[in-house]
């Protein structure tokens, strides 16, 4: 169990085992849910991707321009563990 102090402007700092532990790198945000028995859940906020930011790690990878249908058919590849 890990102990933490509370200072007068009620901030706590985290030790550096903890934050490993919920994978949180500086400058990254941590979720706290207020439990109704008077306990806390912590965790890192994992931000949810979107199609637009997915696609946009594909930009500039390739010259090739798949049509819709060529990308639902490997999809469903994909989904059917083929490759």
């Amino acid at each position: 169990m890990t102990t933490l102090t509370v200072t007068a402007r009620g901030q706590v700092t985290f030790r550096k085992d903890v934050l490993q532990h919920l994978g949180i790198e500086p400058g990254e945000k941590i979720e706290l849910d207020k439990l109704p028995d008077g306990r806390v859940t912590l965790r890192a906020v994992r931000p949810a991707g979107t199609i637009d930011g997915f696609l946009g790690l594909l930009a500039g990878k390739t010259k090739k321009i798949a049509t819709l249908d060529e990308l639902n058919e490997a999809a469903a590849a994909n989904w059917a563990g083929q490759e």
